[in-house]
């Protein structure tokens, strides 16, 4: 764990909890993203464009987390994925976390 905030990297990632909670929560759900393509049941690849990415990326849903809203930076990728993609990547977290 980084001791310091100013210790923390920022990263890409994609929010997948639902607008709602995002509202009322204090911290938001999301999965990191990440340039190196690296095939796994657990990833789905992002093509350069798709939610205003500059470069195809891949989504690590093992990895989905929590993150406190006053660290989330709206980017230049900030936009949104298609409902297709939406849905392998709610697949993909389904597998991390043992549900199918």
């Amino acid at each position: 764990m980084p001791s310091k905030l100013k210790d923390i990297k920022n990263s890409p990632a994609l929010v997948v909890s639902l607008d709602i909670r995002n509202k009322l929560a204090n911290d938001i759900i999301v999965v990191p993203l990440s340039t190196t393509l690296r095939p796994a049941p657990t990833h789905v690849s992002l093509p350069e464009g798709e939610g205003g990415l500059s470069k195809a990326s891949m989504t690590k849903c093992e990895q989905v987390t929590m993150i406190d809203k006053s660290l989330l930076i709206r980017g230049p990728f900030a936009g949104k994925i298609s409902n297709e993609k939406m849905k392998e990547i709610e697949k993909a977290i389904m597998i991390a976390i043992g549900v199918i």
